[in-house]
């Protein structure tokens, strides 16, 4: 399937997220702050970034502003990820450079559908 790098500070959220992810078949790279998942997309060059935007060190807003203005690294999709569910936030996200959008509590499904849509690829059948 894909490699993705998922930028999220809070342990929990990170390890579900990861396990059910692999689960479908993807390769996950994790950074626990902007920063590093500003270095890690340069240096691991994912097929796409799900990016938490509440983070410490370099926010999630910044972080996708830096990953879009370099040359190697701003076609790579990213779905911001938000607890806030105001359409400002959405709107905010695609500012800085998100792809697509979507609120925590994360719902799979939802969430694998936004991630096929963004590789171009049809969701693999559910068992």
């Amino acid at each position: 399937m894909a490699k993705i790098l998922l930028v999220e500070d809070n342990e929990m959220n990170r390890d579900m997220l990861s396990r059910r992810l692999e689960r479908r078949g993807h390769t996950l790279v994790m950074a626990v702050d902007g920063g590093q998942g500003v270095a890690l997309a340069k240096s691991e060059k994912p097929d796409l970034i799900l990016m938490d935007m509440s983070l410490p060190v370099l926010d999630g807003w910044e972080a996708t502003r830096q990953i879009r203005a370099m040359p190697e690294t701003k076609t790579i999709p990213i779905i911001a990820l938000t607890a806030h569910a105001m359409a400002s936030d959405e709107e905010r996200a695609r500012e800085a450079g998100a792809d697509d959008f979507d609120t925590k509590p994360i719902e799979l499904g939802r969430l694998s559908e936004k991630i096929n849509a963004l590789l171009g690829r049809s969701a693999p059948a559910q068992s």
